[in-house]
């Protein structure tokens, strides 16, 4: 039996559900534990060398959160990619980064639009998948720290976790990474620029748009109507 696709950050210290939680979850967000990937106990208490007590603990953590699903007759595996899900992560980003962006714009630096300018600029160079998701990850941090809302960036940050494992599927979309590069560009422009009404709209649009392409691809037509001109 070969070596599971994880880390184990176990190894040389004391056990943890928390831990154990929290690598299987980089696993899947990362894509390296594919969606209905079986994970069977057995094989997971070996790996991380504990009993399956703990084990038990974290996947039932996981399971609280939505990252797994326990079937009958089949035991845990990684929770299946569900068109509706996508639909609500992207909306619901929509909205709580538009609204992180309203507050953060007025309160950017020159410096701090310096930072937000090399992240764009980095992510637009990148072109290994696993490492532009992280870039733009960065990229839409960085133009909603300045709002001074640790709160409200912890959920756009947990978001961004979960719709990961979604945004990789898109960018199986050849024409993807340069239309999202180009609606960057466009945010961040109408944004430094002080035009901020401008900078939402292509916001709102490029996000909802990311979540209705992802529902598509996964089996249901798409809703939302949108505003004419960007798309992602």
């Amino acid at each position: 039996m070969g070596a599971l696709p994880l880390d184990n950050p176990l190894a040389g210290r004391q056990s943890s559900p928390r831990l154990i939680a929290a690598a299987l979850r980089a696993a899947i967000i990362h894509g390296r534990l594919a969606p209905e990937a079986p994970l069977r106990q057995e094989e997971l208490a070996r790996h991380f060398a504990v009993s399956r007590i703990p084990l038990r603990e974290a996947l039932r953590q996981l399971e609280s959160e939505g990252w797994i699903e326990f079937r009958p007759h089949y035991g845990a595996r990684v929770s299946r990619l569900d068109a509706a899900e996508a639909r609500e992560i992207f909306e619901i980003r929509a909205a709580l980064e538009c609204s992180a962006l309203k507050l953060a714009a007025p309160r950017h630096t020159r410096a701090s639009w310096q930072e937000v300018a090399r992240l764009l600029a980095d992510s637009r160079r990148e072109s290994r998948r696993a490492h532009y998701v992280r870039r733009n990850r960065d990229f839409h941090l960085a133009l909603y720290r300045p709002a001074q809302r640790p709160r409200l960036l912890a959920l756009i940050a947990l978001l961004h976790d979960r719709g990961e494992r979604y945004l990789r599927l898109k960018l199986d979309i050849p024409a993807y990474k340069q239309q999202s590069d180009a609606e960057h560009v466009q945010i961040f422009e109408a944004a430094s620029g002080g035009r901020i009404a401008q900078a939402l709209r292509i916001l709102e649009s490029h996000l909802v748009r990311t979540g209705e392409m992802l529902g598509a691809r996964l089996g249901t037509p798409p809703t939302y109507a949108g505003q004419s001109g960007t798309r992602p």
